[in-house]
């Protein structure tokens, strides 16, 4: 399946989603069965100081996406990549073979961030809870994605289990294997 290409030889795939869809989990194993390089934006951002402070309210950094970007450029212009991170809007279009928006059922989302079943090390305060979980219902990173990339690139996997997750990794594996470089 021949489609739009960074330069690289492998295709570079963004995840997004509401936090605690299984972002990071979907990345890191398709990572792992693939040998792609699995980039977690915020992890990246802090690792190099690509913040602009602290955001009291949702308890997290400001990420200079500008910055970001640049950081980010040669990486991506090498192919291979998988990045993962819960907004798609400033990434530039050209960067992304396949546009993965990974969905959660409400409650299933709702007990992720209350029981802490994702791999988080706070809690969220209710502001964060709540603002995550509206942000699913209206299907914010879903509209997104669809606005910002070309709708040919953008699937929508549901996130709600384990075996979701390994059924998401082996779809996107196939899809990896078919992928071939449009010239």
């Amino acid at each position: 399946m021949a489609q739009n290409s960074s330069c690289g030889k492998r295709p570079n795939i963004l995840i997004t989603g509401t936090p605690g869809t299984g972002k990071t989990t979907t990345a890191a194993a398709l990572a792992d069965v693939t040998e792609l390089r699995h980039i977690n934006v915020g992890d990246f951002a802090n690792d190099r100081n690509l913040t602009n402070g602290w955001d009291d309210t949702f308890d997290c950094y400001y990420i200079n996406e500008d910055l970001v970007c640049e950081e980010l450029e040669n990486l991506m212009e090498e192919g291979g990549n998988i990045v993962d991170h819960h907004g798609c809007d400033f990434f530039p279009e050209r960067w992304f073979d396949h546009v993965v928006v990974l969905q959660t059922d409400n409650s299933v989302l709702y007990d992720r961030f209350t029981m802490r079943l994702f791999d988080c090390t706070r809690g969220y305060s209710d502001q964060k809870l709540a603002n995550n979980t509206e942000c699913e219902i209206f299907q914010v990173l879903m509209d997104e994605a669809k606005e910002r990339y070309p709708e040919d690139i953008v699937v929508i996997l549901r996130s709600d289990s384990v075996e979701d997750i390994t059924k998401n990794v082996k779809t996107l594996t196939s899809w990896i294997s078919n992928w071939s470089i449009v010239l």
